[in-house]
């Protein structure tokens, strides 16, 4: 820092001396205390949505509380599901099973779908993002069968593979797999030009371009379509869970319906969006751990 020092008697009214003061360091920003990011947390995130929770819980009490109110309160709802909840891991016979075996079987049943789906729509989209002949042939064909309702295709394929656990994971596979296909190929064809010359330059074999170019630079959009996938093969597994039977929360689901059990069925709808709202977050996370944070979140 500098600053001009005052004339002196014999000093020379137009010159003027530059005295350079000492400069002090800025202190050290100091980082908040956990305490102190925690309550910003609480207030910033965690306060607002259990606010509006708590609000909708009182409201749903006082409107579910009258002589005739066709749902339970959230009161009845804990009184009547509580064995359910305290003991999750309760084993009995048939489908007379804990909640924790019951989405148990459902996760099961999404996550060989879902894999083969990842497997199968990245390898397609791939081929149609980087093939003009193939996006030809196969674009329109995908367009018409991804607007085929995800149950329709539960008949069929409990006639060719007779079995309710394989036509479950297969409806799975239908569902998760239009918008995998549809989200690589566009990943696909948006790789920049550059990244195209540089393979070029380097002289990549088509197995190398692909792991090392391709799909890193088209993860974004491929998240994007895995994220939307997750979330559509947990909303097809309960509904073919209601018509295939067996265990897992989608026939929970139905056969509380059958037995009047409506309490069971709220409790179960609360698990339903607690799993899928997991399932999504953990392949967003991915999505930033593998793009480095590139990825919508």
């Amino acid at each position: 820092m500098v600053a001009l020092s005052p004339l002196t008697p014999d000093a020379s009214p137009d010159r003027a001396e530059v005295v350079v003061l000492p400069t002090q360091p800025a202190p050290p920003r100091k980082r908040p205390s956990r305490l102190v990011a925690f309550r910003r947390f609480a207030t910033g995130r965690l306060a607002p949505p259990l606010i509006t929770l708590a609000i909708l819980i009182v409201l749903w009490e006082v409107l579910a509380s009258g002589p005739n109110a066709g749902l339970p309160p959230p009161s009845r709802v804990v009184s009547d599901t509580w064995e359910l909840i305290t003991d999750p891991f309760y084993v009995g016979r048939g489908i007379d099973q804990g909640m924790f075996w019951q989405i148990l079987a459902s996760l099961e049943r999404v996550a060989i779908g879902f894999a083969i789906a990842v497997v199968v729509g990245i390898g397609l989209g791939a081929l149609i993002g980087q093939s003009r002949w193939a996006m030809r042939g196969l674009d329109p064909i995908f367009q018409v069968l991804r607007t085929v309702p995800p149950l329709a295709w539960l008949p069929l394929s409990l006639a060719a593979l007779r079995d309710g656990n394989s036509s479950a994971v297969f409806v799975i596979f239908i569902t998760a797999v239009w918008p995998i296909i549809i989200n690589t190929a566009v990943g696909i064809r948006n790789i920049p030009e550059d990244y195209r010359n540089v393979a070029r330059v380097l002289r990549l074999s088509p197995l190398e371009y692909f792991g090392k170019i391709m799909i890193p630079a088209a993860a974004p959009y491929i998240f994007t379509g895995l994220r939307i996938a997750v979330g559509l093969s947990w909303l097809a597994i309960v509904a073919a869970e209601m018509l295939i039977g067996g265990v897992g929360i989608g026939f929970f689901i139905w056969d509380a319906w059958n037995s009047s059990r409506i309490s069971d069925i709220i409790l179960a709808l609360v698990y339903v969006g607690l799993i899928g709202f997991l399932l999504d977050r953990l392949v967003a996370l991915a999505a930033r751990l593998v793009t480095r944070g590139t990825a919508s979140t």
